[in-house]
């Protein structure tokens, strides 16, 4: 946990955490796609949560010597763990076996989008300006592109249940993000995580047994068990460690550049990879998109003041 002691001092060591984080929570949608062509997806997403989680509470617990959560604070967790990493995280898995790795990224990127129609219908926030309104018509019209490029190919059976299961993670996360700013709790962000994380597994750990057909640990593939140890060593630990930094080090305009670069690392990576295809309209698309949800995050800071925190896969 003290990799941050080895990045450069000041901004220097601030951008070198920024690529960083997006390099690797850009990948990571990469290695769960290798991990889960051997292996059923709910029953991977809660190896990996075991392992990422159970670090950072035993970093906590034994390191910084905080203590147990208390009742209320349990209550919390167990809340966020259902739509942080059984719903967003486990679902947004599961889809990988259907849709296109950059799509489910992409889709995955639109939370804050969809975090203002929530918002603006259900709490009936109407603190909007004309920034956010370009942004949600950019975003909407980006993945238009996206989806069009796409519509005449041929795709494999469970496409359309593949992106709703990716729409469902996208739509979870929105409304944790939201549970998060209004019910603000007096915890450790990041170990409150781990024990989402933690929780969160055993959740999956029981969904994936009476829904899926999971396998013994000795039949996981090699090359499964690599990507889940990236999921965990690069995903889970180096990248919030330097995200953790750049947010010390760079103004926040800047460390949250990370979210719209994730998807884009995805597209690439998956097409290098995996062979995946990656066309200009594709790639056009999904730059408009994420044009007009960082407009969309831009408004919502300059009037509100938050900072939205992207899913990390």
């Amino acid at each position: 946990m003290n990799i941050s002691n080895n990045l450069p001092k000041g901004k220097a060591g601030g951008y070198l955490a920024l690529g960083i984080t997006s390099i690797v929570w850009g990948t990571t949608w990469v290695a769960s796609k290798i991990a889960v062509t051997d292996m059923p997806a709910l029953q991977m997403a809660s190896i990996r949560q075991f392992f990422g989680g159970s670090s950072f509470v035993l970093f906590f617990l034994f390191y910084k010597k905080i203590g147990f959560p208390t009742r209320q604070q349990f209550g919390w967790l167990l809340m966020m763990a259902v739509l942080m990493f059984v719903m967003a995280n486990g679902l947004s898995t599961w889809s990988l076996n259907y849709i296109p790795t950059g799509l489910s990224a992409l889709i995955g990127a639109l939370y804050p989008l969809s975090v203002v129609v929530i918002e603006m219908f259900f709490f009936k926030n109407r603190n909007l300006n004309a920034i956010t309104f370009v942004g949600l018509l950019l975003g909407l019209t980006g993945i238009g592109i996206v989806f069009y490029e796409s519509a005449f190919q041929h795709h494999p059976e469970g496409f359309l249940f593949g992106v709703l299961l990716s729409v469902i993670a996208m739509l979870s996360w929105s409304v944790g993000t939201i549970f998060i700013v209004r019910n603000k709790l007096n915890m450790n962000p990041y170990y409150a995580t781990g024990w989402q994380m933690l929780i969160g597994s055993v959740m999956l750990f029981i969904i994936s047994h009476l829904f899926q057909p999971v396998i013994p640990l000795q039949e996981i593939t090699a090359r499964s068990w690599l990507a889940i140890t990236y999921l965990v060593l690069a995903g889970s630990l180096l990248a919030f460690v330097a995200f953790i930094y750049s947010m010390k080090k760079l103004p926040a305009a800047l460390s949250s550049l990370y979210a719209y670069i994730n998807p884009l690392v995805a597209m690439v990576t998956a097409a290098i990879v995996l062979g995946e295809k990656l066309t200009m309209n594709i790639l056009w698309g999904a730059i408009v998109t994420l044009v007009g949800v960082f407009l969309v995050n831009y408004s919502i800071k300059k009037n509100r003041e938050k900072v939205i925190v992207e899913p990390e896969l």
